[in-house]
């Protein structure tokens, strides 16, 4: 039987929704959707300056999901700024 879901705690409400590279047309362009647990995980850690173990806290789940999170949240931001592909926040 697999382990009951933790609800995550998320706090930042980002101002907009979507963010694209300036100058080039949204039907030319691809896109990553970042997930908001992942925006709140590159938010704690790198915004806020938070380790690992308080930002799990924050959160509500255990420091290796944190983790995990933030890895996958910070490829994707990587992914559309190296690559010029649009963020969607869903």
């Amino acid at each position: 039987m697999p382990r009951p879901c933790k609800h995550r705690r998320i706090k930042c409400n980002p101002g907009s929704n979507y963010f694209k590279p300036r100058g080039i047309p949204m039907h030319n362009l691809e896109e990553v959707v970042l997930e908001r647990d992942e925006l709140e995980a590159v938010k704690l850690a790198d915004f806020d300056g938070l380790k690992h173990e308080e930002g799990a806290v924050k959160m509500n789940i255990s420091r290796a999901t944190f983790g995990r999170i933030l890895e996958k949240g910070r490829y994707k931001i990587a992914e559309s700024i190296i690559k010029g592909k649009a963020i969607k926040i869903n």
